[in-house]
Protein backbone atom coordinates (compact mmCIF):
# COMPACT_ATOMS: atom_id res chain seq x y z
CA UNK A 1 0.00 0.00 0.00
CA UNK A 2 1.12 3.42 -0.59
CA UNK A 3 1.67 5.66 1.11
CA UNK A 4 -0.80 8.28 -0.64
CA UNK A 5 -3.16 4.95 -0.06
CA UNK A 6 -2.52 4.96 3.52
CA UNK A 7 -3.23 8.86 4.28
CA UNK A 8 -6.66 8.56 2.43
CA UNK A 9 -8.00 5.67 4.73
CA UNK A 10 -10.72 7.07 7.16
CA UNK A 11 -9.28 6.58 10.98
CA UNK A 12 -11.28 3.70 12.82
CA UNK A 13 -13.82 4.58 15.14
CA UNK A 14 -12.98 4.44 18.65
CA UNK A 15 -14.37 1.25 20.16
CA UNK A 16 -15.01 1.32 23.92
CA UNK A 17 -11.90 -0.07 24.40
CA UNK A 18 -10.52 3.14 23.48
CA UNK A 19 -11.85 5.96 25.76
CA UNK A 20 -12.10 6.36 29.02
CA UNK A 21 -15.87 6.89 29.83
CA UNK A 22 -17.56 5.17 27.35
CA UNK A 23 -20.81 8.10 27.03
CA UNK A 24 -22.90 6.05 24.93
CA UNK A 25 -23.17 3.37 27.86
CA UNK A 26 -23.62 5.94 30.70
CA UNK A 27 -26.41 7.57 29.17
CA UNK A 28 -28.43 4.80 29.14
CA UNK A 29 -27.32 3.62 32.52
CA UNK A 30 -28.49 6.73 33.03
CA UNK A 31 -31.83 7.18 31.16
CA UNK A 32 -30.05 10.40 29.55
CA UNK A 33 -30.59 12.53 32.68
CA UNK A 34 -27.53 14.10 32.59
CA UNK A 35 -27.76 15.39 36.29
CA UNK A 36 -27.68 11.71 37.18
CA UNK A 37 -24.59 11.23 34.86
CA UNK A 38 -22.84 14.01 36.68
CA UNK A 39 -23.63 12.49 39.97
CA UNK A 40 -22.66 9.04 39.19
CA UNK A 41 -19.10 10.21 37.52
CA UNK A 42 -18.12 12.36 40.69
CA UNK A 43 -19.27 9.62 43.00
CA UNK A 44 -16.96 7.16 40.84
CA UNK A 45 -14.13 9.39 41.13
CA UNK A 46 -14.81 9.95 44.59
CA UNK A 47 -15.03 6.61 45.64
CA UNK A 48 -12.32 5.24 43.04
CA UNK A 49 -9.83 7.31 45.04
CA UNK A 50 -10.95 6.11 48.04
CA UNK A 51 -10.83 2.82 47.79
CA UNK A 52 -7.53 2.79 46.06
CA UNK A 53 -5.95 3.91 48.84
CA UNK A 54 -7.26 1.44 51.14
CA UNK A 55 -5.59 -1.53 49.01
CA UNK A 56 -2.47 -3.10 50.40
CA UNK A 57 -0.49 -5.97 49.30
CA UNK A 58 -0.44 -6.80 53.34
CA UNK A 59 -4.21 -7.28 53.47
CA UNK A 60 -5.17 -8.90 50.05
CA UNK A 61 -8.69 -9.53 51.36
CA UNK A 62 -9.59 -6.08 51.96
CA UNK A 63 -7.75 -5.67 48.41
CA UNK A 64 -9.42 -7.77 45.88
CA UNK A 65 -12.92 -6.78 47.98
CA UNK A 66 -11.99 -2.96 46.97
CA UNK A 67 -10.94 -4.10 43.67
CA UNK A 68 -14.49 -5.58 43.17
CA UNK A 69 -16.47 -2.74 44.33
CA UNK A 70 -14.33 -0.32 41.61
CA UNK A 71 -14.98 -3.02 39.12
CA UNK A 72 -18.55 -2.84 39.96
CA UNK A 73 -18.78 1.17 39.62
CA UNK A 74 -16.46 1.19 36.41
CA UNK A 75 -18.72 -1.46 34.66
CA UNK A 76 -21.54 0.91 35.91
CA UNK A 77 -19.88 3.95 33.87
CA UNK A 78 -18.26 2.51 31.13
CA UNK A 79 -14.59 3.14 32.47
CA UNK A 80 -13.95 -0.48 30.53
CA UNK A 81 -10.17 -0.01 31.58
CA UNK A 82 -10.52 0.90 34.89
CA UNK A 83 -12.80 -2.24 35.70
CA UNK A 84 -10.39 -4.57 33.45
CA UNK A 85 -7.27 -3.57 35.84
CA UNK A 86 -9.41 -3.72 38.78
CA UNK A 87 -10.66 -7.63 38.07
CA UNK A 88 -7.07 -8.17 37.52
CA UNK A 89 -6.25 -6.60 41.14
CA UNK A 90 -9.26 -9.10 42.32
CA UNK A 91 -7.25 -12.13 40.53
CA UNK A 92 -3.73 -11.34 41.33
CA UNK A 93 -2.17 -13.44 43.59
CA UNK A 94 0.57 -12.50 45.78
CA UNK A 95 3.78 -11.83 43.53
CA UNK A 96 1.46 -9.88 41.04
CA UNK A 97 -0.42 -7.52 43.11
CA UNK A 98 1.61 -4.69 43.54
CA UNK A 99 2.01 -4.39 39.96
CA UNK A 100 -1.64 -5.22 39.33
CA UNK A 101 -2.20 -2.11 42.23
CA UNK A 102 0.24 0.34 40.43
CA UNK A 103 -2.30 -0.62 37.13
CA UNK A 104 -5.36 0.34 38.35
CA UNK A 105 -4.08 3.25 40.28
CA UNK A 106 -3.27 4.86 36.50
CA UNK A 107 -6.30 3.79 35.10
CA UNK A 108 -8.38 5.10 37.72
CA UNK A 109 -6.04 8.42 37.20
CA UNK A 110 -6.96 8.25 33.68
CA UNK A 111 -10.10 7.80 34.42
CA UNK A 112 -10.56 10.55 37.06
CA UNK A 113 -8.93 13.20 34.41
CA UNK A 114 -11.63 12.17 32.17
CA UNK A 115 -14.39 12.11 34.67
CA UNK A 116 -12.80 16.03 35.65
CA UNK A 117 -13.09 16.74 31.86
CA UNK A 118 -17.05 15.74 31.54
CA UNK A 119 -18.33 17.59 34.21
CA UNK A 120 -16.44 21.15 33.04
CA UNK A 121 -18.65 20.26 29.59
CA UNK A 122 -21.47 18.16 30.83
Amino acid sequence: MSALALKEMPSPQLSPRDVQIDLDHLARMTLGDRSLEREVLALFSRQAEILLQRMDVENPALTAASAHTIKGSALGIGAWRVARAAEAVEHAGTVQLAAAIATLGVAIGEAKSAVAGLLQTH
